[in-house]
């Protein structure tokens, strides 16, 4: 930052591309596929130009503001990300995934059916999870912001922000207690 807080002109939209744009892209890949998640942290980072403004004038992290935003992107692909979980759910493979090598099937059979029964029991709790719910829950799982950081790339207060992640872990935790059973 300049010494008048202005992070884009010191730095360059450029350099904020380069420090967030990795984690934007595990986000969005995680919630719609590699294939899309490109175009949704291009849509990203476009509005985000569009609006850098905010930045400009006092927004001291960026990353909540660019989740937000990919957020929101990512709301015209919710189909498709549904519609990836209830694939996983019937089928137990899952489509957003590279396909990982293995070290040694006979050795990790076991915990791959166990691994298989859990992702496709995830998947079907997140296909069925409210929009926002889902929204706080995975930003908070696969992008590691804290409750505040989700207030603010949500635009929420910070109790809805905990209530809906309590009630999606609620929602998680039941499935996979039942699953032990």
């Amino acid at each position: 930052m300049d010494p008048e807080g202005n992070l884009l002109i010191a730095d360059g939209f450029t350099a904020l591309y380069d420090r967030h744009a990795r984690a934007l892209y595990r986000y969005c890949a995680r919630r719609v596929g590699p294939d899309l998640a490109e175009d949704a942290v291009a849509q990203t980072f476009l509005i985000a130009f569009e609006r850098r403004h905010v930045i400009e004038h006092g927004t001291a992290d960026p990353l909540p503001w660019l989740y937000g935003i990919a957020t929101n992107v990512l709301l015209r692909h919710r189909r498709d990300e549904v519609r990836g979980y209830r694939a996983l759910a019937r089928t137990g493979a899952d489509p957003l995934l590279v396909p990982l090598a293995a070290d040694s099937h006979e050795a990790r059979t076991d915990d791959r059916v166990v691994a298989r029964q859990r992702a496709r029991l995830i998947a079907r709790v997140l296909a069925k999870l409210p929009a926002r719910q889902r929204d706080v829950l995975l930003l908070f799982a696969i992008a590691e912001l804290s409750y505040a950081e989700i207030a603010a790339a949500l635009d929420l207060p910070t109790g809805t922000v905990q209530s809906a992640l309590h009630r999606a872990r609620t929602k998680l935790r039941k499935a996979l207690e039942d699953l032990e059973r």
